[in-house]
């Protein structure tokens, strides 16, 4: 496989000094009635010293070929002169996005997901971008899929159904992104591509299951909240006998305690206003 080699050729504007130099001397020999030596010097002109001179912009390059053999790789913008035989191809350098569409696969524990990633990418190694493959910009938009499909299946989206997973799609986006720019770049090497960056763009559950795992996220969130609701609630119960046992107030038998434990546990625990009741009578009427 061939690897990048970076050429400076020599500057292009002497040779593109010359270029206008063999016209007008082919101008004069023709007015002077030597036409065989202006026309050699003509096709001289356009044929070796024109078609050598080339112009690299600022982040782009030209891979050179002659005769089939790689010579080189011109990274360094400016107006160049190379071999006139060479074959000059364009590579640019910038980096690119990769806005890759939503694909519908399944994850770690079997539920259909929709999702996709955003990547950042630029070619690093010229000649492996131009002979290893054979179109590394379609070699990127595959390999990208295929990353984000691997990713997808081997996380779970959440801890619903896979409580002891460390790591899942919905909760560990920093996580999920460094492995897959991780991934992306092994794939993509032997392309002599690098991935500046690579986010997830969009993750939701499949249509088919979406109302029905959003249910099932409802109902765990207000499961969660009512215990926690209660641990507190308990908490107060326990605080408020035991600052009456501490401050003498009042003393209650087993049967009001357990009644007034149940009374306080309605208004701690209920989701609506409770309206309390003054007894008037004494504590057993």
């Amino acid at each position: 496989m061939e690897t990048e080699k970076t050429i400076n050729p020599p500057s292009g504007y002497a040779t593109f000094a010359l270029f206008l130099i063999l016209i007008v001397i082919s101008g004069i020999l023709m007015w002077q009635q030597q036409p065989v030596i202006a026309v050699i010097l003509f096709v001289i002109d356009f044929s070796l010293v024109l078609p050598g001179l080339v112009i690299v912009n600022p982040n782009e390059s030209k891979v050179l070929t002659l005769f089939g053999k790689y010579t080189g790789t011109v990274k360094k913008d400016g107006f160049f002169w190379v071999n006139p035989f060479t074959v000059k191809k364009k590579v640019s350098l910038r980096a690119f996005n990769l806005n890759g569409q939503q694909l519908k696969v399944n994850d770690k524990v079997g539920n259909p997901i929709e999702i996709a990633a955003v990547i950042v990418w630029k070619v690093q190694d010229t000649a492996k971008a131009v002979f290893a493959v054979e179109n590394y910009i379609q070699y990127v938009n595959i390999q990208s899929e295929a990353a984000v499909r691997h990713l997808a299946n081997s996380f779970p989206y959440d801890n619903l159904e896979d409580e002891n997973a460390s790591i899942t799609l919905r909760g560990g986006a920093e996580q999920v992104s460094v492995l897959l720019e991780q991934e992306l770049n092994e794939r993509l090497e032997r392309a002599g591509i690098e991935v500046l960056e690579a986010r997830i763009s969009h993750l939701a559950y499949a249509p088919e299951i979406a109302h029905t795992m959003l249910q099932r996220q409802q109902a765990s969130a207000i499961i969660s909240a009512r215990k926690l609701i209660v641990e507190g609630a308990v908490g107060m119960v326990e605080m408020a006998l035991n600052r009456l046992s501490e401050k003498n107030i009042v003393d209650l038998d087993e049967e009001r305690k357990a009644a007034m434990v149940s009374n306080l546990l309605v208004v701690l625990c209920g989701d609506r206003s409770v309206n309390p009741v003054v007894n008037t009578g004494t504590l057993y009427h």
